[in-house]
């Protein structure tokens, strides 16, 4: 039998990949659901090309063009809405859900397919970020395996295999540095959002890519990986990597250090969540270990206040990540939209998880109204940017 798999975020970088490798295992794997938040003609097009079930554009004004789209498939049924996601997500046929929507919107869905018993290809940072304890308490509850996509959590991942109940002593978590690595502290003020949209080794989405430049995104992973892998944040060590050929490492208690390697391609990790434990062929290229030194830096949480901010907010615990990503997905997009610039993004989010009250103890419902509140005052200090 072929495994079901559902694609939240079909139309991103994450998606897209994804259905190239099932393409290549398509003995394998079958698209059950695809679904996009306003893309309709990329996803009609995968429609086309994977013939699922189902279909699901989020923003409802997009339905009737959708359906237009896909009026010659009446096999393919086509809903719209964000209940429409989470509804989908607990089809009984589907296998795996890939989570691959950007941003705090990817949360609720996860949550629907854990409740549903799936195994879970996550792709959406945010999802733990926001609600790790709670993700990780539902997923026990419901024995729904969450397997990392993220390429440094799928290496460690791989470099735990086998390990048992050995001792993670320290996760090494590399990064990029992104494109500003080397430029002066003092320069930062003037970047423009083109500067920061190239990226020097990775090729992914716009609001990644600028998290990248900020670290906001290695924040986010640290956050992640305490989730994922129930070590403490004083023991996940970011390390700056500008080859991105060690995708993280491992150290246990005996000194032994364990690494995954590869060259930056999100295949790999997303054909590993699919397939793990086993290993398929995939078509690409090799690492050539001859090409290039590999180099390890320390990261200046000075420069790249937003690393520091992330630490600060898991310390912190609580609705504090929630009130951080809230604020970042605004920032973000205003810098993208050139409203505010490169510094204002950190300083517009350590305001706002100094203002939006704090809660110890959060609930689901406490996560959606601190993401709320968290936006609107993010809002106002980026319509009060000069």
């Amino acid at each position: 039998m072929k495994k079901q798999i559902c694609i939240l975020g079909s139309t991103g970088s994450i998606g897209t990949q994804a259905l190239d490798v099932i393409a290549q295992h398509a003995d394998k794997y079958e698209v059950y659901c695809l679904t996009a938040n306003t893309r309709v003609e990329m996803l009609a097009r995968q429609a086309r090309q994977f013939n699922p079930a189902a279909v699901v554009v989020a923003d409802e004004s997009r339905y009737q063009q959708l359906k237009a789209l896909l009026a010659d498939c009446p096999d393919i049924k086509v809903y719209a809405g964000k209940q429409a996601l989470c509804d989908i997500v607990e089809a009984e046929p589907i296998d795996m859900v890939l989570t691959a929507m950007v941003g705090f919107s990817g949360l609720e869905p996860t949550i629907h397919a854990i409740k549903a018993h799936k195994k879970i290809c996550l792709a959406n940072k945010e999802t733990l970020v926001v609600a790790g304890e709670l993700i990780n308490q539902l997923a026990m509850a419901h024995r729904a395996p969450i397997l990392p996509v993220d390429s440094e959590h799928s290496a460690i991942f791989q470099s735990i295999v086998g390990e048992g109940d050995n001792a993670i002593e320290k996760i090494l978590l590399t990064a990029s540095g992104g494109p500003f690595r080397l430029l002066p502290e003092e320069q930062l003020a003037k970047v423009t959002k083109a500067d920061a949209l190239r990226h020097p080794t990775w090729d992914m989405g716009a609001k990644i890519t600028i998290d990248s430049a900020t670290m906001m995104n290695k924040g986010f992973e640290v956050i992640e990986a305490k989730w994922l892998f129930g070590v403490e944040a004083d023991k996940i060590q970011v390390l700056v990597h500008p080859q991105s050929i060690v995708h993280s490492a491992v150290q246990f208690e005996d000194g032994s250090v364990k690494a995954q390697l590869g060259i930056p391609d999100m295949r790999l990790p997303i054909q590993y969540a699919f397939s793990y434990p086993d290993r398929l062929p995939l078509n690409g290229q090799r690492l050539d270990l001859f090409a290039q030194p590999l180099e390890f830096f320390e990261p200046n949480l000075r420069k790249f206040r937003c690393l520091q901010l992330a630490f600060d907010a898991i310390n912190r615990g609580g609705n504090m990540p929630c009130i951080l990503n809230a604020a970042n997905e605004v920032v973000n997009e205003a810098f993208r939209a050139d409203r505010i610039g490169f510094l204002d993004m950190p300083r517009i989010i350590e305001e706002t998880m100094q203002c939006v009250p704090f809660d110890a103890a959060p609930s689901l419902d406490t996560y959606l109204q601190t993401d709320a509140e968290a936006r609107i005052k993010a809002a106002q200090l980026v319509a009060n940017t000069k």
